[in-house]
């Protein structure tokens, strides 16, 4: 394993390895203007929301690593402590990428990237148009973490309003994962895109408490057909099925073939119901995976 020591390696260097190893990162794409009302207009991968209830995003402009200049966004905040978070998808990323370069103070990334500027509720920035979901800030507080190149500036905002595009939701009136489109990006010039087979759900545990996997019985722990990630689906389920159901599973004739093929091979039978168990839990199956692994022992 490579092991980095940050002070034993150049800022440059240690920073792209972060940034490959802690991906995909959502994009903010930060709308500010200056005291005179000047638009600015830039991404930040340095992103995530915090909070629900007070609902807070935090987005960090870093200082430059090559002259330690800081951005102008934060330049912005610090004369007009607000901003417009714009949420990127697939369709904008590219327009989204130009705006990253570094233009000189006063030019208005919305023209130089093609957005359309549409005014805010609350606050002074604007907002994208073409970004499907908007999120109107106050700056609640800036926290420098440095004075060298390569240090963070915490832009702690409070969210006084979010707009989402109709586009996006489905018929709960909820996002859509698949139309909203996300882009995160990742280590180097890569980005990664949060829609089609990249796109899987899992069952959340908080609403109840999984056996875990140290229940699980060791020959199905061991076992060299399920992977880790089976091993914790078959570890989220809230009890075992009982013997009436896993006897009336077996007598249904769902895994009879097994059983007639290799009845007098314990080993081949086991290893062949893993098979068909690790088949189920990719649809998500739990329960009747559980009932197919515990077959042979009932």
């Amino acid at each position: 394993m490579l092991t980095i020591n940050p002070k034993e390696v150049k800022v440059s260097e240690f920073h792209s390895y972060l940034l490959g190893a802690v991906a995909p990162r959502p994009i903010a794409f930060a709308s500010t203007v200056d005291k005179d009302g000047n638009p600015n207009l830039a991404p930040f991968s340095f992103f995530n929301v915090f909070s629900a209830n007070p609902p807070i995003a935090i987005f960090a402009p870093n200082r430059s690593g090559r002259t330690g200049h800081n951005k102008h966004t934060y330049e912005n905040i610090k004369e007009v402590p607000e901003v417009v978070i714009n949420v990127v998808n697939y369709d904008m990323v590219q327009q989204t990428s130009l705006a990253s370069t570094e233009y000189a103070k006063g030019v208005n990334e919305f023209e130089k990237a093609g957005f359309t500027a549409i005014p805010s509720e609350m606050v002074k920035p604007f907002r994208v148009k073409e970004s499907p979901a908007q999120l109107e800030c106050k700056v609640k507080q800036v926290i420098e973490l440095g004075e060298e190149g390569g240090a963070g500036n915490l832009i702690i905002c409070d969210i006084v309003l979010l707009h989402i595009s109709e586009s996006v939701l489905n018929s709960n009136n909820h996002i859509d994962p698949h139309k909203i489109d996300l882009v995160a990006r990742m280590g180097g010039s890569w980005y990664s895109r949060a829609s089609g087979d990249s796109l899987f759900e899992l069952a959340k545990p908080n609403h109840l408490i999984g056996i875990g996997i140290d229940k699980i019985p060791s020959y199905i722990r061991n076992s060299k057909v399920l992977t880790g990630n089976n091993l914790g689906q078959l570890g989220n389920i809230e009890k075992l099925p009982d013997n009436a159901e896993i006897m009336a599973y077996k007598n249904s004739g769902a895994i009879n073939e097994a059983f007639e093929m290799y009845g007098t091979n314990l080993v081949k039978l086991e290893e062949h119901l893993q098979h068909i168990a690790k088949g189920l839990l990719v649809n998500n199956k739990v329960e009747e995976a559980w009932k197919v692994l515990l077959s042979m022992h009932n």
